[in-house]
């Protein structure tokens, strides 16, 4: 098999990639990797990743590692022209709501779904997981800008922009803090849940997760 991925499937950032994997109906392995944090800190897995994160990408020497820099060369290695549109300014449209969504939509998606479904009712700290909430929206409402117009955030079909944003959206609204989606996110939405890769892997169970503050 040319494609092992490394990761535990709750991972959100590990969906990211068996998402796209789907999506570009790539023969793959997958290796469930990550539950337990000794599994990261073996001396064969620093080879593949010195950070000794997940997801780690294999394709037959090369190990790729970065979940965002793995959607990039699954897309430039094995995508189709509907992932590749060719135009460098197009692109880096698309690619800068990859970067937004690490540096602002994560960090607030984080806030709450750490504070408050991760950690401990007793050890939780209200006044922040509501900061991160209205973080959130704010970032929300940023997205239902982009999508008054568009099925996706970067036109008529999937792209790596949805991706990367999309991840986040079926555990922010299924963690009991009724986080309500605005009208055009809410649409797209339901765009993403027709996507098979979608359904299984993003929104799976992650149960396991909750109350747990070790990764």
């Amino acid at each position: 098999m040319a494609l092992i991925l490394y990761g535990r499937h709750t991972s959100y950032n590990v969906q990211k990639v068996l998402w796209l994997l789907d999506e570009l109906s790539l023969d793959y392995d997958h290796v469930e990797l990550g539950s337990n944090p000794a599994d990261t800190e073996t001396d064969e897995f620093g080879e593949l990743n010195p950070m000794r994160k997940v997801p780690v990408l294999v394709d037959h020497k090369h190990s790729i590692w970065e979940s965002n820099t793995i959607l990039r060369y699954l897309v430039n290695t094995y995508g189709s022209k509907h992932w590749q549109n060719g135009d460098t300014y197009q692109t880096s449209l698309m690619e800068r709501w990859m970067d937004w969504a690490q540096t602002r939509f994560e960090p607030a998606f984080v806030g709450v779904f750490w504070g408050y479904y991760r950690t401990p009712e007793h050890l939780r700290h209200m006044e922040a997981i509501n900061k991160s909430l209205e973080d959130c929206q704010f970032c929300l409402a940023r997205l239902d800008d982009q999508l008054a117009r568009k099925p996706f955030l970067f036109g008529d079909q999937l792209s790596l922009a949805d991706v990367a944003c999309g991840v986040f959206l079926f555990r922010l609204i299924e963690i009991d803090l009724q986080v309500e989606l605005p009208e055009h996110v809410k649409r797209w939405y339901q765009n993403l849940q027709q996507s098979t890769g979608y359904r299984r892997w993003v929104q799976s169970d992650f149960s396991s997760l909750q109350g747990r503050l070790q990764y």
